[in-house]
């Protein structure tokens, strides 16, 4: 027990970056980041007796990571769904400022754009929202992405792809918008 423990800190202490990058790119919140930071490696704890070595820890922790973030978002939009149509949670602020934006690595001046991107970015389909914050966020190859989603390469240069042309759609129709209550 003792040496699963000293195998545990040092996974840790090596892939706490990493898990709290993702999970911030996916929620683009700092307290929920680190919600999920913590319940990647809880997770990662519990199932270290059960891992197989098919892949190395970087890929499994980054696919338990990417699955964490998944859940955490479902949950937060099914909870919001309650809201609107159930009773008041006793967190009511919770619910009403989910749409904020709130990444340390953005300056101030650019936080309005990097918020409408992530707005953008967060309507893609989930393997699409993968692959493409895995490719153009974490700098990850296609193979390396292809392992952690256990998908052919062909599937991620797809999926990259479709989410780039997505993208440029939406974003171009946001820039209408905008420039539609400028005038």
């Amino acid at each position: 027990m003792i040496q699963n423990q000293t195998h545990f800190e040092k996974l840790y202490h090596e892939y706490e970056a990493l898990v709290y990058n993702v999970a911030l790119h996916y929620l683009q919140n700092v307290e929920d980041a680190e919600e999920v930071t913590q319940d990647v490696f809880v997770k990662v704890y519990h199932s270290l007796d059960n891992f197989n070595q098919k892949s190395s820890y970087k890929t499994w922790i980054y696919r338990i990571t990417i699955n964490q973030c998944l859940d955490y978002i479902k949950q937060k939009n099914s909870k919001k769904r309650f809201f609107i149509f159930g009773k008041k949670s006793q967190d009511e602020k919770e619910y009403l400022n989910t749409s904020t934006f709130e990444h340390p690595g953005i300056l101030m001046e650019n936080k309005e754009d990097a918020a409408v991107l992530f707005e953008v970015i967060n309507t893609l389909t989930d393997n699409q929202k993968t692959a493409f914050l895995l490719s153009k966020l974490d700098g990850l190859s296609n193979p390396e992405i292809a392992e952690i989603m256990q998908l052919s390469i062909s599937s991620v240069e797809s999926l990259v792809f479709r989410a780039k042309g997505t993208l440029q759609e939406r974003l171009a129709e946001k820039f209408k918008e905008y420039r539609k209550k400028k005038k």
